[in-house]
């Protein structure tokens, strides 16, 4: 099942990419994809605006690197508020989840009668 991210876990998932390396954006895609096993994908149309929003919100940084053929590309970094941000969103997935497994858990799944 492929599934294309939800707005809200976009900058989350970037993060989470970005605190094991820098990164352009088109292996950042590639990195979701491949930690998912290709069933989350990620639109470059919504990966730029959200690379743009974590940018001006100083939680990455973008450094512009020459390349020997084709055009320049863009590499990002976590800035240390982007860290601790990384940790915070990671947290906070991580408790939503617990909770919703914890109400699924609950339901009777037998046949109502």
């Amino acid at each position: 099942m492929r599934r294309d991210l939800a707005k809200g876990d976009l900058p989350a998932l970037v993060l989470a990419v970005l605190s094991k390396q820098p990164m352009h954006g088109y292996g950042i895609v590639r990195e979701v994809e491949r930690l998912s096993d290709d069933a989350l994908t990620m639109r470059e149309g919504t990966l730029y605006p959200a690379l743009r929003v974590l940018e001006q919100d100083g939680l990455i940084v973008g450094v512009w690197e020459p390349q020997a053929k084709g055009a320049d590309r863009k590499v990002y970094s976590l800035t240390d508020a982007g860290i601790k941000e990384a940790k915070r969103r990671a947290q906070e997935i991580t408790n939503y989840v617990s909770l919703i497994q914890t109400v699924l858990g609950r339901i009777d799944h037998a046949p109502q009668t």
